[in-house]
């Protein structure tokens, strides 16, 4: 059995779709080829190994939010992009732990990716 703390937070974004522009099957889609903007959510669940705070939620929270400034300009990244990239970082500072990230655009399509140990 795995304990999990969360935290969420939020971040203005732009970003674009490169292959949207000229990919046949990404038609109906095309717009995403153009930068645009999305209030990207995220989900951080990370394992703990006590119960009694041995990660503070908002230590851990605000620590997350200063990876980011205010608008996130993300180029081509995609959700699983971001979430890998922040992963990167939390096991730099955390290693050794269960992780599981979840990254949306604007609360409505978006992606969950799990590290297991």
């Amino acid at each position: 059995m795995a304990n999990f703390i969360w935290v969420t937070f939020s971040k203005v974004g732009f970003h674009y779709y490169p292959e949207a522009n000229h990919a046949e099957y990404l038609r109906d889609v095309d717009y995403l080829g153009n930068r645009h903007r999305h209030k990207f959510q995220f989900k951080v669940s990370i394992e703990i190994f006590s119960n009694n705070r041995e990660l503070e939620f908002h230590q851990f929270l605000n620590w997350l939010d200063s990876l980011f400034d205010d608008n996130i300009n993300i180029h081509h990244k995609s959700c699983e992009m971001l979430a890998t990239d922040l992963h990167r970082e939390i096991t730099a500072k955390y290693p050794g732990r269960d992780i599981i990230i979840e990254v949306s655009e604007d609360g409505e399509c978006g992606c969950t990716m799990t590290w297991l140990h």
